[in-house]
């Protein structure tokens, strides 16, 4: 299963939004997961690299990739059809090697801000991915939201997403997340993210294959 966390604006909390996912997932629900930092910074990566340098091992494997790089890991996690493959795409959409990636993903996580610049990025994100992919699901998370958003700004940005996918609650904008690495999540931020994240795990259980009856 392929799931890609991804928005043609950069700042938008991608790749935090993905270790956060990964911890959920592998820690919580017990899913293998495999995360492919595809982004310019890498700083997935560079977070892994350093866990283990402390001697702390991760549940999960991080590798440093780019867009060409898919298909051949494509391929691969093909022959594990109950792992997860998490993929932290770059900010931008002028590169024809997220074709093929638009076309495997199963699920998108898509996080943005309640601002102009950031809604009308996350409309052209999807207005692309579906001209590629129209059978995925997309699930819009409101990231790093501010306590003086306006009420309105908010509650018309929610009803345009809400025409092409489905929305999360919001997460607050707190140092917290900040502290987030590969082999832990902050215990402040638990109660957040599991209203996030829970009903994306329902969707990931559909499209996973059954367990083996024992």
């Amino acid at each position: 299963m392929v799931i890609i966390i991804g928005n043609q604006k950069g700042g938008a909390g991608k790749s935090t939004l993905t270790l956060l996912l990964a911890n959920f997932l592998t820690q919580v629900k017990e899913i293998k997961v495999t995360v492919v930092d595809m982004d310019y910074q890498q700083s997935l990566a560079q977070k892994y690299e350093k866990s283990k340098v402390l001697e702390n091992i991760a549940p999960y494997e991080v590798i440093a990739a780019e867009l060409e790089h898919f298909p051949v890991i494509n391929k691969l996690m093909a022959e594990k059809p109950k792992e997860v493959l998490l993929i932290d795409l770059p900010g931008k959409l002028d590169d024809d090697g997220l074709i093929p990636i638009f076309k495997a993903a199963d699920l998108v996580i898509c996080p943005f801000a309640y601002d102009e610049f950031s809604y009308e990025s996350t409309i052209l994100f999807s207005v692309v991915l579906r001209q590629i992919n129209k059978s995925s699901v997309i699930y819009y998370v409101p990231n790093r939201v501010k306590a003086n958003v306006r009420y309105e700004t908010q509650q018309d940005v929610n009803t345009q997403l809400l025409k092409i996918g489905k929305l999360a609650p919001p997460i607050p904008d707190r140092i917290d997340f900040q502290r987030t690495n590969t082999f832990m999540t902050p215990l402040a931020v638990v109660p957040i993210i599991l209203s996030v994240f829970e009903p994306v795990y329902e969707e990931i259980k559909k499209m996973l294959p059954a367990p083996a009856n024992r």
